[in-house]
């Protein structure tokens, strides 16, 4: 079948791209990347020296016009983590709907102007958006949901950590797939159980199969326009509505936790060390080793705060050095830099205790090596893309699994 056509929003150092056109069966025909925090846009830097840059925007989305992006099969991108409640009173719902600043929104408008919508969409963020905002637990996900119910779109999500898969790296996310009532998932959907969708017949249990299922089932409906959903959508409850897995299909929302099943190979920390190739830069001096340990020890200690209140802070250990026979911890935005942290890895190899390399960060969300590797660009900028990836073999396995059900001419 031809090439699906991709957007590629938020795109970062390319993720999504390298996933998707890695199965041979999708092709990124826009992208846009823009950080609103930094002068220099480091990341579209990157970008661009791998892929190129036609049919790349570095602009701030907000201000991109839709009419600027062409028509796509497939919308993508790990937009950021924000407050996605609705700034509009039930007067004025007909207006503007999203919050200025929230990115979101950006997706929710190239959706609605695009006069040919984009049959499908591919979308990650951080699992806590299934129990956010903490008064009111939820609401985020449900906004996002009964937004794309309005839009056409029926979705499925599943939370998934890569490491449950065998790859190399903790990395838990939630990542949704949307069906426009146009195509033929949809309907695939719209006839099939909602349970049998998500342990056997949906897109991510085909590319990630799950076992039995821990829990019962959880089904409401979401009926409320968006702003007053905002407002009352599970107001003071104690704990989310949404499990780890889930459809909603014209606002009929199906939900249960699921468990992974796989007993394929699986990679640990060990298999992506640069043994005997890292900089001497990377190693940590003995003079620093117990400032090291400090920071990753258990700590229970009476601390005064800066208006002279006294508390006791308590925090746990940390396995120091990070354990080598099984997948790494999840990679932060600040691993990189010789400073101290409790956050950052260190490995024991024969030459003593170290950091990280770029590359081994790279490998542990599954990217090409030195894919972020420019002039101009640090280890620590390098490190803090990695920390801001995903997991490109989740991606692909998706990739996968969502073209296949999409079948040729669909």
């Amino acid at each position: 079948m031809p090439k699906l056509k991709v957007c590629e929003l938020f795109a970062g150092v390319g993720g999504f791209r390298l996933g998707l056109e890695a199965t041979g069966h999708f092709e990124v025909v826009w992208s846009n990347q823009w950080e609103p925090s930094t002068k220099t846009q480091h990341a579209s830097m990157v970008y661009e020296a791998r892929f190129g840059s036609e049919n790349h925007s570095n602009k701030d989305i907000e201000q991109v016009p839709t009419d600027e992006i062409p028509d796509h099969d497939l919308l993508v991108g790990g937009f950021p983590c924000q407050d996605y409640s609705v700034a509009t009173t039930l007067k004025n719902s007909k207006g503007l709907i999203g919050k200025k600043g929230v990115l979101w929104w950006s997706i929710h408008r190239i959706l609605k102007e695009k006069k040919n919508r984009p049959k499908y969409l591919f979308l990650e963020n951080v699992d806590r958006l299934l129990k956010s905002p903490s008064t009111q637990r939820g609401r985020d996900f449900a906004i996002m949901l009964k937004s794309l119910s309005d839009l056409g779109y029926a979705v499925e999500w599943r939370v998934l950590n890569a490491a449950d898969y065998g790859m190399p790296q903790r990395r838990r996310r939630v990542f949704f797939l949307a069906y426009h009532e146009s195509s033929s998932l949809f309907k695939k959907l719209a006839r099939t159980q909602e349970e049998d969708w998500l342990l056997e017949a949906g897109v991510f249990a085909k590319a990630f199969p799950v076992g039995f299922e821990k829990g019962g089932t959880t089904q409401f409906v979401v009926v409320e326009d968006l702003p007053t959903l905002s407002e009352t959508f599970n107001r003071n409850g104690k704990k989310s509505p949404f499990k780890n897995a889930g459809v909603c299909v014209s606002g009929n929302i199906v939900t249960k936790d699921l468990v992974p099943d796989y007993s394929g190979p699986k990679m640990a920390l060990k298999d992506i060390l640069q043994n005997g190739e890292a900089p001497d830069e990377f190693f940590i001096p003995d003079s620093e080793i117990p400032n090291w340990a400090y920071l990753k020890g258990a700590k229970k200690e009476l601390r005064t705060s800066k208006s002279g209140h006294q508390y006791h802070y308590t925090e746990g250990s940390m396995v120091f050095p990070d354990a080598l026979d099984k997948a790494s911890r999840t990679i932060i935005t600040g691993e990189g830099g010789k400073a101290p942290s409790r956050f950052k890895h260190v490995v024991q190899t024969k030459r003593g205790l170290r950091r990280l390399t770029p590359i081994e960060l790279e490998r542990l969300n599954m990217f090409p090596d030195d894919h972020t590797k420019l002039q101009g660009i640090s280890d620590s900028k390098r490190a803090f893309f990695m920390g801001n990836a995903l997991v490109v073999g989740v991606v692909e396995k998706v990739g996968v699994a969502l073209a296949e059900k999409i079948g040729p001419g669909t």
